[in-house]
């Protein structure tokens, strides 16, 4: 049996508090700034939020994706555009990915790898199973090019607003060379160890992620169906040691369908069979990663691929034939807490 260390495996981590007021969302360079040539592959949600920062730090930044159209903003707003993905690393120092799919990630670097020079490192913001960030890392490192993994979390809205948390895998060095261009993006970033490392420590925290938010939608689902009130209830969740992030901060938003998709069900759905994948590979058995999968598919049948995470809340509201409507805060109530 393996033993697990608690302590003494997290490297360099950089972190923002709370507390702390929310820095400006344009950097102004000082005089121990170097600017760079950066390229942004993938112009989501995700990928444009942190193109429009990194051109407000005044970096020279070259984009791509598929869809034209997503670049127009960010050319109006001082970036340049490149024909594809091997004229964008041709061009930048450094290029990040922002993608939906590990085919896409393979695809595209392939692509890249056709423009690369030695020296070029590629940060991969996408959610992979660590086998593919692997042998990705070996076919870089054959052309003389880095790569750091660096999944996220904090979604678009993070994103604009400079708040993802990275979750960093590669070796030292490059890893301290991509912090150089994340560490404005986001309030928190760790090294959590070589290659692959990173996408673990992100299936794991999407598992616990997924899967608090699913029971706390069924509690609440029961609870609105016998009776109680559902401000009442997340008072007593929040106050008797129950809350998560779900209760004590998302919920809020539950009476708001229909929102601009920032995190496609689809893509959670993606994610949970990775973290299926992950668990097989190493023998644990995850019998709530297998419901929650589940879940996700069950929200693709009812056609909420495209919708939301927010939006899972249908599904429940479906199933148990109940609407969940969350009565506003009222003097007393045990407030929401991010």
């Amino acid at each position: 049996m393996q033993s697990a260390r608690l302590s003494g495996t997290t490297r360099f981590v950089s972190t923002t508090s709370k507390r702390t007021p929310r820095r400006s969302l344009q950097r102004e360079p000082d005089s121990g700034d170097s600017l760079m040539q950066l390229g942004v592959i993938g112009l989501g949600n995700i990928g444009s939020a942190i193109a429009a920062n990194l051109v407000a730090d005044h970096h020279e930044v070259c984009v791509f994706d598929l869809a034209k159209s997503r670049c127009e903003p960010l050319l109006a707003a001082g970036a340049s555009a490149a024909a594809g993905p091997a004229e964008v690393a041709r061009r930048s120092e450094i290029t990040l990915l922002s993608l939906p799919t590990p085919v896409a990630v393979d695809e595209v670097t392939t692509q890249w790898l056709a423009g690369a020079p030695p020296g070029r490192l590629l940060v991969d913001l996408s959610t992979n199973a660590p086998a593919s960030v692997r042998a990705l890392g070996a076919r870089l490192a054959a052309a003389g090019c880095g790569l750091v993994e660096a999944p996220l979390s904090g979604g678009a809205i993070g994103a604009k607003s400079r708040a993802l948390v990275f979750m960093l895998g590669g070796d030292l060095e490059a890893v301290e060379r991509a912090r150089g261009v994340l560490t404005p993006l986001g309030r928190a970033s760790f090294h959590v160890g070589p290659l692959g490392q990173g996408n673990v420590a992100k299936l794991v925290n999407s598992l616990v992620a997924f899967s608090t938010t699913w029971a706390s939608l069924e509690a609440l689902a029961l609870a609105a169906k016998a009776g109680l009130d559902l401000r009442t209830t997340l008072d007593v969740i929040r106050t008797a040691g129950a809350g998560n992030f779900f209760t004590n901060f998302a919920v809020e938003g539950i009476n708001q369908r229909g929102r601009p998709s920032q995190f496609a069900l689809a893509l959670a759905a993606k994610d949970a069979s990775l973290i299926l994948d992950l668990a097989r590979e190493h023998g644990v058995p995850t019998p709530v990663a297998a419901q929650i999968g589940q879940v996700l598919v069950s929200a693709i049948g009812a056609g909420l691929g495209d919708r939301d995470w927010t939006d899972l809340a249908l599904l429940i509201e479906q199933q148990a034939a109940v609407r969940l409507e969350l009565p506003p805060l009222r003097e007393g109530s045990a407030p929401p807490r991010g």
